[in-house]
């Protein structure tokens, strides 16, 4: 054997230095980050954009080459656990499964998921249905990954293999794992979304922007996911340097809060503008009465050490979360316990029954806007005339909404 077939056995086309490699995995999986977070998710599941035919065929072979998935199928299953978000039909929520289940063993929850025929019909509407990707990229799902492996050994060699196990591995971690299972477990969140959605991190970078993940679940159909100055969705970059190079076309993005402050009562605009934003205007409650909830939850606990209450009250950050919760999910010792909090004080019955008529106005879906809207008005009026002074300042902002 000659030396320069020596070389390619041990080095492949393209020899580097070790550092070359490392900055080269980066690189590539980085591709399908950015494959599954614009189109995978944003276009297809959500339809947020739409992507010229070249840039949304490649991201299609890439996914083919680098994570053997198919495209219908991780639409279904993404619009599925949207649509029973933490609850037992959801596919992969670490609030029914176990954080350790979702994290350790996101690719089976997937696949088991995928078998679903239903689930496939019903969810996977409108996704890529031509020749190829029926007679290739599902006919032959994994045979792309193999592909992968060979091109790696022969562009870089032995080391090309650990390249290809590393492209392999990503998505399972970062998206099935890290996303799926901490996204909905830890972090800290911008709005008070009915699941338990986090963003897990105020700038989406590794994982492409899906990081803000509260965000997402709380605009879904929102190309951009970022919402704060601080916040950054390196997606959103990609997607506005495509729009401009006419490869993309943004379709939806999340509203922004419009106040008009000489408005003194709340009209149809302002019931609209409550019910857009929904999520928002629930976490500025929370957070308007946060003050207030901490002094009596305080003053609670004063009565109890000196014995003049005996209900069983709980800590404050679970008495909290239980007064920002639907009380018909909380399991029955809690709701009891919640029950008993509230009869020992008269302001945080009030703090609770306001936040849940106001919950309440987007989930009359038979009432007309007239209906609406005069309960919105009749929710101001009550709570201006309350004498907790924080719900009235919240009152008299909601009313400016435009």
């Amino acid at each position: 054997m000659n030396q320069a077939f020596l070389s390619f056995l041990a080095h492949g086309l393209f020899p580097m230095p070790w550092w070359g490699y490392v900055v080269l995995a980066f690189a590539l999986t980085h591709v399908t980050i950015a494959a599954v977070t614009i189109f995978l998710h944003r276009t297809q599941a959500h339809r947020g954009l739409e992507l010229h035919p070249i840039i949304s065929h490649f991201f299609r072979f890439w996914l083919w080459l680098t994570t053997g998935m198919v495209t219908k199928e991780w639409v279904a299953i993404h619009r599925k656990h949207h649509a029973f978000v933490e609850t037992p039909d959801d596919p992969h929520s670490p609030q029914t499964r176990g954080i350790r289940t979702v994290l350790l063993q996101g690719t089976e929850l997937y696949r088991a998921e995928a078998k679903i025929q239903e689930t496939m019909e019903k969810y996977g509407a409108g996704t890529p249905d031509d020749w190829l990707e029926r007679n290739v990229y599902t006919r032959f799902s994994w045979e792309g990954v193999g592909l992968m492996l060979v091109i790696n050994v022969l562009l870089f060699g032995p080391i090309g293999m650990s390249i290809w196990a590393i492209q392999m591995m990503w998505i399972p971690v970062t998206a099935a794992g890290i996303i799926n299972g901490l996204g909905h477990f830890w972090g800290y969140r911008n709005f008070s979304t009915e699941d338990a959605s986090t963003n897990i991190v105020p700038w989406g970078i590794i994982i492409g922007g899906e990081e803000l993940h509260n965000n997402h679940h709380a605009y879904g159909t929102s190309a951009k996911l970022s919402s704060q100055w601080y916040e950054f969705d390196l997606g959103w970059a990609y997607i506005r340097g495509l729009e401009m190079l006419g490869l993309a076309k943004v379709r939806k993005v999340a509203p922004r809060i419009k106040f008009d402050r000489q408005k003194l009562h709340a009209d149809l605009e302002t019931l609209q503008s409550v019910i857009t934003h929904r999520y928002a205007v629930l976490t500025r409650y929370a957070r308007s009465l946060k003050v207030a909830f901490a002094s009596e939850v305080a003053a609670l606990r004063e009565r109890a050490r000196r014995g003049e209450l005996t209900a069983d009250l709980p800590n404050v950050r679970r008495l909290r979360r239980w007064l920002h919760s639907d009380v018909r999910k909380l399991p029955e010792r809690d709701r009891a316990r919640l029950a008993s909090a509230l009869e020992s004080s008269k302001a945080l019955q009030t703090i609770y029954a306001m936040r849940q008529e106001l919950a309440a106005l987007w989930e009359r879906s038979n009432d007309s806007r007239e209906q609406l809207l005069a309960r919105l008005q009749d929710w101001c009026h009550r709570a201006e005339a309350s004498d907790i002074i924080p719900l009235r300042n919240f009152s008299r902002e909601l009313r400016t909404y435009s």
